[in-house]
């Protein structure tokens, strides 16, 4: 096994889930809400990207995030239970295998802060062979100030485990 290379930034995404934000109705707040905690955590990270609600747009985003090489992808909004909410389930068809102590901890977390906490139905998992982590954050720039740390709190480890380093 040999140790991954830790001395050079790791590179993030965010994707930003939202069909306001994409039309231009509403500003994008809770992506570079996500964009300065990966900065300040030592990863690279472009600006968010920004797409509307629905399965294949977020699927393209992501498989995107991915080819343009991000160990670590975060998506925020789309998670709730409206019709167009289908980040969940674009974001299955894309990972290998789930995390859900993340996304767990995620809700657990939103919850004690508000009880509309309980309904994301966000995912986290890994994508093989890829090496990458993707984690669903909601669209609330308070959820993203929670769940951030949360999600930085694991991700060098993931990736590191991902790129074959040691327990």
């Amino acid at each position: 096994m040999h140790a991954p290379d830790t001395s050079a930034p790791s590179t993030a995404a965010v994707i930003t889930v939202s069909d306001r934000s994409a039309s231009g109705e509403r500003s994008d707040r809770s992506g570079p809400l996500a964009v300065t905690a990966l900065r300040d955590a030592g990863w690279e990270c472009a600006e968010p990207a920004v797409v509307a609600d629905g399965d294949d747009s977020v699927e393209a985003a992501l498989r995107a995030a991915l080819g343009s090489g991000a160990r670590l992808i975060v998506t925020t909004g789309g998670t709730g239970v409206g019709p167009r909410d289908r980040t969940p389930e674009a974001t299955a068809r894309v990972i290998t295998r789930e995390l859900p102590g993340i996304a767990e901890e995620l809700r657990r977390r939103g919850a004690a802060e508000k009880p509309g906490g309980m309904l994301t139905r966000g995912l986290a998992g890994v994508v093989d062979p890829s090496g990458a982590l993707v984690v669903n954050l909601p669209g609330s720039t308070a959820a993203v100030a929670s769940g951030m740390p949360v999600v930085l709190s694991v991700a060098r480890h993931v990736v590191d485990q991902l790129a074959g380093g040691d327990h």
